[in-house]
């Protein structure tokens, strides 16, 4: 069931840009072991460059609005949940869920592990009713369109804790997919809040399909390229809304 959907018109944007609480993360992970990755390791801050395989980028894919047969024009990431089927991305990249399909570690036209369709989708009323940058991220769960495959999206990848409230400049590696490229790049650079609701990062070449990329901070999720200017008008800065309360309230409701 979608539990919503956004409206039927939408802009043409560009489809991109130690916190107090990881959701309880370091009981979690003492509970159930989360995986944090190493998003640190990389290139140079501020150089975008090819995001190499592995336990990272492999929780990152592309989003096809058309089905397996469309071209990928957004990004999304598996972030943790108990029944392991949710996935995080921005709300304006949720136009068409019923249509969407999504697939982790997605490269050179091949999808290691599966396409996923979207079964529900949680977006604010603050951007179903009047797209508020703000409120420009979502989640949505997720389940194999191949009806063979057994398991969830997290066990085939892993999933990315969510992290709220984090510093005004915290170092941000974002991964995504721009829309002509057929593998995910990756930047990583410190941030700066362009007011308390917003978040900024320089890193070129974040290209049209990059909206909902993952912004992580020490291998955590605290922001999806999105929100101001639609994520932002040039590939040289990118933003961010900031993960606040109702984004948290969002992503309970998806796990739950």
């Amino acid at each position: 069931m979608i539990h919503s959907t956004l409206p039927r018109t939408a802009r043409r944007t560009r489809a991109r840009r130690a916190s107090r609480i990881l959701l309880a993360l370091s009981a979690m992970a003492a509970l159930i072991g989360v995986d944090l990755p190493d998003a640190a390791a990389g290139p140079p801050l501020g150089v975008t460059a090819w995001a190499l395989p592995g336990a990272t980028a492999d929780r990152v894919g592309a989003l096809f609005a058309g089905g397996r047969d469309g071209g990928h024009h957004c990004t999304a990431a598996v972030v943790h949940s108990e029944d392991g089927d949710v996935i995080a991305t921005a709300a304006h990249c949720l136009e068409s869920p019923s249509t969407t399909v999504f697939a982790p570690g997605y490269r050179d036209g091949k999808a290691p592990y599966g396409f996923w369709k979207i079964t529900g989708a949680y977006l604010t009323p603050g951007w179903t009713e009047g797209q508020d940058p703000d409120d420009d991220i979502a989640f949505a769960t997720v389940a194999p369109v191949d009806g063979g495959r057994t398991g969830s999206v997290e066990k085939a990848v892993g999933g990315f804790p969510v992290a709220a409230e984090q510093p005004d400049d915290p170092t941000v590696t974002v991964i995504g997919y721009p829309r002509t490229l057929e593998a995910p790049v990756r930047c990583a650079n410190t941030t700066e809040l362009l007011s308390v609701t917003q978040r900024r990062i320089d890193c070129p070449d974040l290209t049209g399909g990059t909206s909902g990329s993952p912004w992580l901070v020490n291998g955590a999720l605290a922001g999806v390229l999105g929100g101001y200017e639609g994520g932002g008008n040039v590939p040289e800065i990118s933003y961010s809304a900031v993960l606040g309360d109702r984004a948290v309230e969002l992503y309970r409701q998806a796990r739950s």
